[in-house]
C-alpha cells in the first residue's frame, strides 16, 4: 500500500470514530446526567524514504487516536415535580449497588420498588451512608435536603451519600448511565442536592450535527484526494502498457 493510501486511510479512520462518538451523543441529548464526549487525537509522525524525485528522508504525519474526552459541565436543571427525581448541583455522583459492586452515576431519576427501597431504572439500589435507602409506607412525604439528608413524617430516615474522586475523567463507562472506577471515592463537598428535579444532558444537538457536517466534508475530502492518487497510477500503467 503506497503512502496516498496509507494517510488516507489514517484518516477515514479517525473520521469513523468521530461520527461513532457524536452519534451517541445525539443518542443520549435526553438521557438525565449524561457527559458529552469527544474523540482525542494526536499527530503520529513517521519518517520514509524519499520518492525518485525527493531528497532527504521524508515524513508522513497520520492521526493516532488517544481516547475520548468528557465534557464535566454541568447539564440544565429541569424541574419534573417527583420526590424521588433528584439531581446534583457541582462536582459529585450518586453511590450505586450493583451485582457486578459500587458504581456511580449523574441520573438521578429514581423510584421506589415494591419493597420500598429507593431504586434506579434498572432496579439497582441508591446508597445512602448505611447502605442501601429503605422508605415505609408510614413515613409520609419525603424531603432530601440540600447535603442529602433524608427526611420524612418519623423526622431524619437517613442520608443520601454523594461522592466525588480526584479525577472523574478517569470513571470508566459501564451503560445505564453508571461508572465505576478504581479511585477511592470521598465525600462530595461541594455538592448540593436539588429535590423535585433532573440534570439534562450537556449535549448540543446543533453543535453536534454541525461537527457531523464537518467531519464529513473532510472525510470526503481524503477520499477524493485517494481516487485522484489511484486515477493518476491507472492513467500511467495504461500508457505503459500501451508502450511497444
Amino acid at each position: 500500500m503506497d503512502n496516498v493510501s496509507l494517510l488516507s486511510l489514517s484518516y477515514q479512520l479517525a473520521a469513523f470514530r468521530s461520527i461513532d462518538v457524536i452519534a451517541n451523543n445525539i443518542a443520549n441529548v435526553s438521557t438525565p446526567g449524561y457527559k458529552r464526549e469527544s474523540v482525542k487525537f494526536e499527530e503520529l509522525l513517521q519518517r520514509v524514504k524519499p520518492g525518485e524525485d525527493q531528497k532527504g528522508t521524508q515524513t508522513l504525519s497520520f492521526v493516532k487516536d488517544a481516547g475520548v474526552l468528557r465534557d464535566l459541565s454541568g447539564g440544565r436543571m429541569d424541574q419534573t415535580g417527583s420526590a424521588f427525581d433528584l439531581a446534583i448541583n457541582g462536582s459529585g455522583y450518586f453511590a450505586i449497588q450493583t451485582a457486578a459492586g459500587e458504581r456511580y452515576t449523574r441520573n438521578g431519576h429514581f423510584t421506589l420498588n415494591a419493597d420500598g427501597i429507593v431504586v434506579t431504572e434498572a432496579g439497582d439500589p441508591v446508597l445512602g451512608d448505611g447502605g442501601p435507602i429503605t422508605i415505609a409506607p408510614d413515613d409520609g412525604d419525603i424531603s432530601f435536603g440540600a447535603d442529602g439528608t433524608i427526611t420524612g413524617k418519623q423526622g431524619e430516615l437517613g442520608k443520601l451519600r454523594l461522592v466525588d474522586f480526584a479525577n472523574p475523567r478517569n470513571l470508566q463507562k459501564q451503560g445505564n448511565s453508571l461508572y465505576s472506577t478504581t479511585q477511592t471515592a470521598g465525600p462530595a463537598t461541594s455538592a448540593t442536592l436539588e429535590q423535585g428535579m433532573l440534570e439534562s444532558s450537556n449535549v448540543q444537538p446543533v453543535v453536534e450535527i454541525s461537527r457531523m457536517i464537518e467531519i464529513m466534508r473532510s472525510y470526503e475530502a481524503t477520499s477524493t484526494l485517494e481516487k485522484g492518487a489511484s486515477d493518476m497510477k491507472r492513467t500511467a500503467i495504461q500508457k505503459l502498457g500501451s508502450v511497444q
